[in-house]
């Protein structure tokens, strides 16, 4: 478990530009699983509310009991984990479920889970900013 902090992106823009004041900007902090078998963030229902996110459209979603569930994405959401921050869309479960780091802002926020204690941690590698690969194509 880490924590997770979550910002509404329009939010913050309005913001930038006086339209809101800063202390309007939705924003909201949960403990979240990193769950190295899950591919995407999966936040509550509950949480995706709070923060005003819209839906962007239904994908299916494998669960970890192997069923699979039609599930709204939201975006317009930046996340902070450890100190790094990112954008990103999420996945929306139901309302009170734990939300769920998964492998795409792991790798985005070059994080790592440490086997020995299973916990999330900054690169070893880059421990100053995130460090991410890109790959060369010919």
């Amino acid at each position: 478990m880490t924590k997770l902090k979550l910002t509404n992106i329009a939010d913050t823009t309005l913001a930038a530009n006086g339209l809101l004041r800063p202390d309007q900007v939705r924003r909201l902090e949960l403990d979240a699983l990193v769950d190295t078998g899950a591919t995407m963030l999966a936040i509550p229902a509950d949480a995706a509310r709070e923060l005003g996110l819209e839906e962007l459209s239904r994908r299916s979603a494998k669960l970890a009991d192997g069923t699979i569930r039609e599930l709204s994405m939201v975006g317009g959401l930046r996340i902070e984990i450890l100190g790094r921050e990112m954008t990103c869309d999420a996945l929306v479960t139901p309302e009170g479920s734990t939300a769920l780091i998964g492998q795409i802002p792991l790798e985005g926020l070059d994080l790592v889970v440490d086997p020995k204690s299973r916990e999330a941690t900054v690169n070893p590698l880059s421990p100053d900013q995130p460090l991410l690969d890109l790959l060369r194509a010919s």
